[in-house]
């Protein structure tokens, strides 16, 4: 049975839009505000396509590229990671989620206060490090947790382990969940943090609660064809814990890039899904180009390990689901085109141009297991010569 690897560097976006500035984003671009800030070695990346999609600053397009590489439109509304990928597996979203920039109403609090028996503090729109940085001591003291949320439609819950365990916190974000999902909220986040003043950290403990997309996806149909579908990482949460046969734990980009490449070891066929989160997450919404730069290179650096377990019925997707310059101000996401890179053994170089849906790469997906997806054009075709 195929294999197809399906990689979301979250938020690795190649450019604005036509309709960035409708979104307060024109001129942004991740990729290439990421080059200019230092120089970037991302040599198997760019073998691969990445510097042929556009030119990239510093980034020298190889003589010989073995791959097939395009960008890809958003072709709902909104910029947010569950409207990304679940676009990319085949259930566009026309109607942005609600987000509360201003933080979230009264009477939403009131009503999460009642139903979860708890107090809170914060409810502000706010980095998640600057929250904990701000009011992590007041947390201590008063064992009340930290409520904020960001760009996305979504509402987060922070408390220091020691102070609310784990389980409880996760309890209390359940409970979150019913009531703010009808306030048109598509995620709630649990965000455990340790540590003291002046030095608090998350934890790779998070936890995610959201909507499931109200119709099939790329995931159920590979399911109802009796296929395995892995989530790796926070995959599975976003799509509402619902399309996968197997869900393995892996917290940040380094773990996460070794569970794929586990999961390839397997050869159990189907499809194989993952978010490396820490490009959007550490770097991306805490406006760190450097850090953005290190954590590509050190995936670059992985990419030979990845290409040696494809076999030659497999195929290995990478993509983004969004943009998240990390030069821009504020720290919102940013609407952006995102790469679509594929490769299979013995593939040459092929040019896939502009794609008019993140479907697309859910759609290509489907026809290399054999199976049909609503929505997007396939592109699996062009991969076989």
């Amino acid at each position: 049975m195929p294999t197809v690897a399906l990689v979301v560097a979250d938020s690795l976006g190649v450019g604005a839009m036509p309709d960035a500035a409708r979104y307060g984003d024109e001129g942004s671009d991740t990729l290439g505000h990421i080059a200019a800030f230092r120089p970037l070695r991302i040599p198997n990346l760019a073998a691969l396509g990445l510097a042929s999609i556009r030119p990239v600053h510093g980034v020298v397009e190889p003589a010989r590229v073995s791959g097939a590489f395009g960008k890809a439109a958003t072709a709902g509304s909104g910029k947010d990671t569950i409207a990304g990928h679940w676009e990319i597996a085949g259930c566009t979203v026309q109607t942005p989620f609600t987000t509360y920039y201003g933080g979230f109403p009264a009477e939403l609090m009131a009503e999460f206060e009642a139903a979860a028996g708890v107090g809170w503090l914060g409810n502000v729109a706010e980095s998640g490090t600057a929250i904990l940085a701000r009011l992590g001591d007041e947390h201590v003291r008063s064992g009340k947790p930290i409520v904020y949320t960001s760009a996305d439609s979504v509402f987060q819950v922070a408390a220091h382990e020691a102070v609310i365990p784990l389980p409880r916190l996760y309890e209390i974000c359940r409970t979150a969940f019913e009531v703010v999902q009808k306030w048109g909220i598509a995620r709630v986040i649990a965000r455990p943090f340790v540590g003291g003043p002046g030095a608090y950290t998350r934890t790779e403990n998070r936890k995610d609660i959201a909507l499931q997309p109200p119709r099939a996806t790329l995931l159920d149909v590979l399911q109802a064809a009796g296929l395995p579908t892995t989530s790796i990482g926070k995959i599975k949460s976003i799509y509402g814990d619902r399309g996968f046969s197997r869900a393995v734990s892996a917290g940040n980009n380094g773990t996460i890039t070794q569970a794929i490449l586990d999961e390839l070891d397997r050869r159990e066929g189907g499809l194989i899904f993952a978010n490396l989160v820490d490009f959007d997450m550490l770097y991306g919404h805490r406006r760190d180009p450097g850090g953005y730069a290190t954590a590509l290179e050190a995936l670059d650096a992985r990419v030979p390990e990845l290409l040696a377990r494809i076999g030659l019925d497999d195929l290995l997707l990478v993509c983004a689901d969004h943009g998240n310059d990390p030069t821009a101000p504020g720290s919102d996401h940013t609407r952006e085109y995102v790469p679509v890179l594929a490769w299979r053994p013995g593939i040459g170089r092929v040019e896939l141009g502009t794609r008019a849906s993140l479907a697309d790469i859910g759609a290509t997906a489907a026809e290399w297991l054999g199976v049909r997806v609503e929505e997007g054009v396939s592109f699996a075709g062009a991969l076989r010569g």
